[in-house]
């Protein structure tokens, strides 16, 4: 293995000296049959694979169905204590580097200059990491979190509330409830991302390596990155995207056709939801041939217009005052509870930790390959310290905003007035009944429903172009028709998972993926550590 000392931050590394030229042949293009770069094996295996669970899926729809239900209860039931032990370890690791001598890095070496400007670098960030699922699970989490903690006041088994103390009371289980929904959206989701991005980054900017997993771990794997173990590394990371992906696709098309079915009447069927990713899955593919710069960044950008406008209206018509206080008092019962909830090993609250956490928890991190490169390919000339708080503190507090505005106005109005419509409704539906109690409800819930198409856009395309980067062994210019592909399947495991077993089905596949690619991620904040170790400061 080579001493990581080899390492250097000019971009032009002295990694190997006698092995490189392995890692150059595997970043440079060949054109195969359909125009398609298929020497890198991870290409040929993933997507074999691929299609292969989309063929078996669609046609042994009710046996996968069943299988999907009881994987997702098993890995969430037995290795809950696992996920939650990683998480904190990504995010400690991320706060270690904020304030360490390692923070002075800068990604791309010391004259690297960002390519992008804070509101279209932040726009990327806020579209590619959360859009989704902010919208489905914005008004749907707090509200189940507080009827929770009333419930258990009067005598709900198998919930989690007692940590509140006296939690029937309205104040306390308002706050419990916010506290565990910012739990699941703050510190630790974007840590997660912030380790991937930031080991990606470095080793390709600084070290001069391609831009794909693989390349994270050549402090412990050395030249081997080119054989066996990266394919192994590239191949799981795949998956992980590909499947996170397609839980937040089929999350946004069960929303979307909520949405249309509240506003216009569209029936909610399988066919309709079918329908959906079919035409959203074409938008994608007209933006990913359009490239990241006038395809995933316009897009971005004009999301989150949408996104603030969306939130502006709810603050101005909602109850703003206890959104404005709440804000802070959401920040404090996040800060009070924080340990108890991320404790891996302190609690007996099996729905709340295997139901809610440790499907989130995996989801992320299946999620992490996805975002983490989107985040790298953007993120050139930011110091690790600029990054780490910008990536892990930034998007936490506009997560913990719109949480507060969405959610604590749902609580607001089954509080004080009585309304219990939000509450009762299936989860995809909660946002747009929210929505019905207050003005001009017609226009906010189309802007919801676009929101959720674009969200679903820019997850796609963007995620079409990490998972062909990764499987083309790093080149972020691999042939077009390969990008097309990645696009298209994207579309068809949605489908898949949705006709073979619905919401369970989409979160089985993510806690599966995100299982494996957690021990990944755990090896690469040692390996992250070590690169840092080599950069000058």
């Amino acid at each position: 293995m080579a001493d990581p000392s080899d390492l250097t931050a000019d971009g032009q590394t002295n990694l190997i000296d006698t092995d490189y030229e392995i890692g150059q042949d595997n970043i440079q293009t060949r054109i195969g049959p359909f125009g398609l770069d298929i020497h890198n094996p991870v290409f040929a295996v993933s997507g074999l694979t691929i299609i292969a669970f989309v063929i078996l899926t669609l046609a042994l729809q009710e046996e996968a169905g069943a299988f999907f239900a009881w994987l997702r209860a098993a890995l969430t039931s037995t290795f809950d204590w696992f996920f939650l032990l990683a998480g904190n370890v990504f995010v400690l690791l991320c706060l270690a580097l904020i304030v360490s001598p390692y923070g002075s890095v800068r990604l791309g070496g010391r004259d690297a200059r960002p390519d992008y400007g804070y509101g279209g670098w932040f726009a990327m960030l806020f579209a590619a990491g959360m859009g989704i699922g902010l919208m489905f699970y914005g008004v749907s989490e707090p509200i189940s979190h507080f009827s929770a903690a009333v419930a258990d006041d009067a005598g709900s088994a198998d919930s989690w509330a007692p940590l509140a103390g006296a939690a029937g009371e309205e104040y306390a289980a308002r706050r419990l409830g916010m506290a565990a929904t910012i739990f699941h959206w703050g510190l630790h989701p974007w840590a997660t991302y912030a380790v991937v991005a930031l080991g990606l980054a470095l080793f390709s900017y600084n070290k001069g390596l391609p831009l794909t997993m693989r390349s994270v771990f050549y402090p412990i794997f050395g030249e081997r990155i080119w054989g066996w173990p990266g394919h192994v590394i590239d191949t799981l990371a795949v998956f992980a995207t590909l499947f996170g992906l397609a839980t937040s696709l089929g999350l946004g098309a069960e929303q979307a056709n909520a949405g249309l079915e509240f506003l216009f009447g569209i029936p909610v069927t399988n066919v309709s939801k079918v329908v959906l990713i079919v035409g959203i899955t074409g938008i994608a593919l007209a933006s990913v041939v359009a490239g990241l710069d006038a395809g995933v960044k316009r897009l971005s950008e004009i999301n989150l217009v949408l996104a603030f406008l969306l939130l502006l209206f709810v603050f101005a018509v909602g109850p703003t005052m206890k959104m404005v206080s709440g804000f802070f008092l959401n920040l404090g019962a996040y800060a009070e509870y924080l340990p108890a909830l991320s404790n891996p090993f302190g609690r007996d609250d099996d729905n709340f930790r295997q139901g809610w956490t440790a499907f989130y928890w995996a989801w992320w991190i299946s999620w992490s390959p996805f975002v983490g490169m989107f985040i790298a390919r953007v993120s050139r000339g930011r110091t690790v310290r600029e990054f780490i708080v910008c990536v892990l503190l930034i998007p936490s507090l506009v997560s913990v905003l719109w949480m507060t505005a969405f959610g604590g106005t749902a609580i607001n109005q089954l509080v004080n007035d009585g309304y219990t419509a939000v509450a009762d409704a299936a989860l995809e539906l909660q946002l747009f009944m929210m929505l019905s109690e207050l003005p001009l409800t017609a226009i906010s819930s189309f802007i919801g429903i676009v929101l959720v198409i674009v969200f679903f856009v820019t997850s796609s395309d963007s995620g079409s172009l990490v998972i062909d980067t990764i499987t083309a062994g790093g080149k972020v210019d691999a042939p077009l028709p390969q990008r097309v592909f990645w696009a298209v399947f994207e579309g068809l495991v949605a489908i898949a998972l949705l006709l073979g077993g619905g919401l369970t089905a989409l979160q089985a596949a993510s806690v599966s993926t995100g299982f494996p690619f957690a021990i990944v991620l755990l090896l690469a904040c040692y390996a992250i550590v070590r690169g840092l170790a080599s950069e000058p400061r």
